[in-house]
């Protein structure tokens, strides 16, 4: 196998520092401040860059051991007591980057939005001020309404004088401060008006996103989140209004409302994640007549037909599948999954597992766990990336929980977490521990490649007691491991290694099985000089 080149590694590692620490937040701030310090001091020593990992000492006040994980950030290790990614991890990273580019660089990239955004408040505040108008009492309008919002959108955030991405939150706090200021006084109205306001705002924001030609990469790391932020407005709205008795008025605006989302399946190419998120709420929490429902799916039909060549279908059909599952159809619901691959329909078969949970209908959410099982091995593969795929499954796991406990079906639970390891992991593991499972407990970490002292030792100590020969497997692996590396620090943690294997041999009284191991290993390492010496220093075999 082609080993990928250490600048390629470091490049991805940094990626992922990237997606952990985010330049606004001030824990994150303060910690890639104090990494660029000492490594700035000099104080970052010993780096030494292998296949799957970095190791560095860190001569802080007190001298730290740090071990930067390629391919798993999360595995990464520092022997201060910090819990997570340290300033040490930190400061070892930035003495790796200096190897393939500029440091500086690097922490300029990171911060470039809080930089963006401040050059810009200043006239944004502005001409928000100059917007915003004496506000009469005045008929509620749903026209009016609507126009209003987008004439303030387009004079504050349409200018085309501005097009870099990390200005747009801050111009988009500003004309949300300006729909805010000019919401009707009546409680249900002016619930009413700010969900209409989301509904536009989210289509106005995804047009401009196309129209400024951000690429979906800029849209995540700059403003995803203003699109986030605005699904869960909705969904807090949608169900404040849902609890209280709407004045017959609502009616006319409630239909023109069911028009404007109907537009968020097609208004853009992108974000389609986020469009079908907030469509769906809105069907689930707002528009719940079955009438409403059943002509929507009709509207869907007859836009499906109307598509051009260029556009996505994807969106129309998942608002099928939705409005078929709301309306109890689950057969015609899954039949329209199945023009999806893997990676397009998998999320959402996660919101329809949740959703019919929520309603206890435990028979309808059989079909759709087992669909789901089929579907995620495929967009893990396809998500990539450690972070993004652990949070996935995560949530996953959590959302097929209650069908598994309400039905009795442990077999399906632990199937979910085969199939999605290795971000399973940690759910697999405690379950496989509790059940006293530990021959398949040890498979486990060998299948994800953690070595015998990685392990916590409370469960290494019960696992010794109870069912020793487990654990021989983990030990020879990971003495090999330290063999392999051919330095003196490795040949004398191999050695405790293989102590620690003896014991266990003699204690399961099979010492013919570890001397024919012993003379096969001192052959095929006869070699390796140093090692034979820290064997005999030891006293693992005769001097």
């Amino acid at each position: 196998m082609e080993l990928t080149p250490a600048s390629e590694r470091i490049e991805l590692f940094g990626d992922q520092v990237r997606e952990l620490l985010h330049p606004t937040v001030t824990e994150d701030a303060r910690l890639v401040q104090k990494g660029l310090m000492l490594y700035r001091q000099g104080l970052v020593k010993q780096i030494q860059i292998w296949n799957e990992q970095i190791t560095a000492t860190v001569q802080d006040v007190t001298p730290c051991y740090v071990k930067l994980n390629f391919e798993f950030l999360s595995q990464s290790e520092c022997s201060c007591p910090t819990e997570g990614f340290c300033r040490h991890q930190m400061a070892v990273f930035f003495g790796a980057y200096a190897r393939v580019g500029s440091v500086a660089d690097w922490v300029t990239d990171w911060r470039e939005p809080i930089r963006e955004s401040k050059s810009i408040s200043g006239w944004g505040l502005q001409t928000a001020k100059d917007l915003i108008k004496e506000n009469g009492v005045s008929k509620p309008d749903y026209g009016r309404w609507v126009h209003s919002f987008e004439v303030s959108f387009d004079t504050l955030l349409a200018t085309k004088k501005y097009t870099s991405p990390y200005v747009i939150p801050e111009l988009f706090g500003i004309y949300e401060r300006r729909i805010h200021a000019s919401a009707p006084v009546e409680q249900e109205w002016r619930l009413l008006y700010e969900l209409v306001g989301i509904v536009v705002s989210f289509r106005k924001l995804a047009r401009l996103s196309d129209d400024l030609g951000h690429e979906e990469d800029m849209v995540k790391r700059a403003y995803l989140h203003l699109f986030h932020n605005l699904m869960d407005d909705a969904e807090e709205l949608s169900l404040k209004i849902g609890v209280q008795s709407l004045p017959f008025d609502f009616d006319e605006f409630v239909d023109k409302l069911r028009e404007d989302t109907f537009e968020l399946l097609t208004c853009t190419q992108g974000l389609a994640y986020e469009r079908i998120f907030l469509y769906r709420l809105l069907w689930i929490h707002f528009f719940k007549k079955k009438a409403w429902r059943e002509e929507e799916l009709v509207k869907i039909q007859t836009r499906l037909k109307s598509l051009q060549d260029w556009q996505s279908p994807a969106p129309l059909l998942l608002a099928g599948i939705h409005l078929n599952f709301l309306l109890g159809d689950d057969e015609a619901a899954l039949r329209m999954t199945g023009p999806f691959n893997d990676e397009e329909i998998t999320p959402y078969l996660v919101f329809w597992i949740e959703y019919l949970s929520g309603l206890k209908a435990w028979k309808r959410v059989g079909p759709v766990v087992e669909l789901f099982l089929q579907k995620v091995k495929g967009y893990l593969e396809w998500l990539g990336g450690y972070h993004s795929c652990a949070t996935f499954v995560r949530n996953a796991l959590r959302t097929v929980a209650p069908y598994c406990t309400e039905s009795d079906r442990v077999d399906l639970y632990e199937r979910a977490m085969l199939s999605m390891l290795p971000y399973s992991f940690g759910d697999y593991e405690y379950v496989l521990f509790e059940r006293k499972q530990y021959d398949r407990w040890g498979e486990l970490q060998a299948f994800v490649g953690l070595d015998y002292y990685e392990l916590p030792k409370d469960r290494l100590k019960l696992i010794e007691k109870e069912q020793p020969e487990v654990l021989l497997g983990m030990l020879h692996q990971t003495a090999q491991k330290e063999i392999d590396q051919k330095n003196r620090a490795s040949y004398r943690l191999a050695v405790r290694h293989l102590k620690k294997l003896r014991t266990l041999y003699k204690k399961l009284k099979r010492v013919d099985d570890w001397e024919y191991f012993l003379d096969t290993l001192m052959e095929r390492t006869k070699r390796l000089r140093a090692f034979h010496e820290e064997c005999k220093r030891s006293k693992l075999i005769e001097g």
